[in-house]
């Protein structure tokens, strides 16, 4: 059997092993498709920038030549018909009629078109990239291209490099892990060793750790435990007495720990023991004291079926149960129980009503978290607008940066800008796992200080 810190040590190598073999796949993967998606940006916007040249003259030989000086790319310039009139990189009264060619295909329907494909003329495979444009009222083609080759060999360079980065951080991480390991270890064989100082009787002193909290209450205990066996051996004669201190010490504790774990809990039996023990307590007394008992308990049970629908959803354990909704009144619904709690609050609820398929509990839970969202975060009346085949929640409070844009769905995750608190940051990651579920997108529009719009497209 493994001590606590060789357990603790080796899920933590497990875990970096399985974080880099996953880091090396997405690198490879992950990072090539978003090079060569940044290379065909780069191709088309360089085809913009030359086709406004191409706008205020006919010289295409010139700034053909400037754009294949300037940046190394194939350049060919296509007329509607597919001759070639242009072509930086081979004699263009050899090539052939290019009206077939994929990426002019494309063009012609779709105003761009990209492939990669070998070239036999330049003995080259390579990533085209073809706009459509109109001069004096008359059709080209403007198509550039990369070497695919330089692109993997430009990608490779950037994996090696994030590769390295990311080995230098699990070098650190290890060591930081390995720091703790050992700091572990010596902990938890200061505190062996105290018990068995202890089980032979012997006196001795101990000192208090302070490397945590958990270690300086356990310490603490220990000392306690000592001082009690201490007088039990020195005092034979009151065992009884010191055995109800030992007792007592124990219920403490107990106490201790449901006081800092359980204090919603406490307050439910305060209240509700005081009730028991006054029959006659006047009405309005306990009608204050049933609200409180009520809201505590009501607060521990949201919070524990927040917690178990997100492990659900994200476990995939929560099953649909499919029926024509109505959203106007599954909307009017999660206003009117919204407004109890916001009573000073106005929440107008405008457009037509429709239908969708999905399963209405877990819709409504969608909707009511989005609204609840906009109440705590707008001190002005929120918008819900029903739009064909989406809802919007329209507010107009403190609006999210576009840093937190991208996480604001992020579970756990809370802005901690401008009073933003998006509770123990469930809400609006149970409204993505629900929206992605049904297979709806969740949208959002926000700026600082302007407010923000979350819509649901169904």
């Amino acid at each position: 059997m493994l001590k606590i810190h060789q357990l603790f040590f080796r899920k933590f190598v497990i875990l970096f092993i399985l974080i880099g073999i996953i880091w090396g796949v997405v690198v490879y993967f992950w990072l090539k498709d978003i090079y060569i998606d940044q290379t065909k940006k780069n191709l088309s916007q360089n085809i913009d920038l030359f086709s406004l040249y191409i706008n205020e003259t006919n010289d295409f030989e010139i700034f053909a030549t400037k754009f294949r000086d300037k940046f190394n790319l194939r350049l060919t310039i296509i007329k509607e018909d597919g001759t070639v009139i242009i072509e930086s990189d081979k004699d263009k009264n050899l090539l052939e009629n290019h009206k077939t060619r994929e990426e002019i295909i494309k063009a012609s329907k779709y105003g761009v078109g990209d492939s990669i494909r070998h070239s036999a003329s330049v003995d080259k495979d390579l990533l085209y990239i073809a706009k459509k444009i109109i001069v004096d009222d008359e059709v080209y083609y403007i198509r550039m291209a990369d070497d695919i080759v330089q692109i993997q060999n430009d990608f490779t360079s950037l994996a090696i490099k994030a590769t390295v980065i990311f080995a230098l951080f699990l070098v650190f991480a290890f060591f930081i892990t390995y720091q703790i390991s050992t700091k572990l270890k010596d902990e938890t064989e200061k505190v062996l060793e105290y018990l068995k100082k202890l089980t032979k009787k012997e006196d001795v002193n101990f000192e208090v750790s302070t490397y945590s909290q958990e270690f300086n209450k356990i310490t603490k205990l220990l000392q306690g435990v000592a001082t009690i066996l201490a007088k039990k051996e020195k005092k034979a004669a009151k065992k009884t007495a010191k055995l109800k201190l030992a007792n007592k010490q124990k219920d403490d504790i107990i106490s201790a720990i449901s006081h800092e774990f359980k204090n919603p809990i406490a307050v439910i039996v305060g209240y509700a023991q005081t009730i028991k023990d006054d029959p006659n307590i006047n009405k309005d007394i306990l009608a204050k004291f049933l609200t409180k008992i009520y809201n505590n308990a009501t607060k521990m049970s949201s919070i524990i079926d927040r917690l178990r629908l997100s492990i659900k959803l994200e476990e995939g354990k929560q099953n649909l149960m499919y029926s024509d909704v109505s959203m106007r009144s599954l909307t009017n619904e999660s206003i009117a129980e919204l407004k109890e709690n916001y009573k000073n609050r106005e929440i107008v609820l405008i457009g037509d009503d429709f239908t969708v398929k999905a399963d209405e509990m877990l819709l409504s839970i969608a909707v009511k978290n989005l609204i609840e969202n906009a109440l705590k975060y707008s001190e002005y009346d929120v918008k819900v607008v029903l739009d064909k085949d989406r809802i919007h929640i329209i507010d107009k409070g403190l609006g999210i940066s576009k840093e937190d844009v991208s996480k604001i769905t992020t579970k756990y995750y809370r802005v901690s800008d401008d009073g933003w608190n998006n509770s123990l940051g469930l809400g609006l990651n149970i409204v993505k796992n629900i929206v992605n579920l049904h297979g709806f997108t969740l949208e959002l529009e926000s700026e600082v200080d302007e407010g923000s719009t979350f819509s649901i497209v169904f």
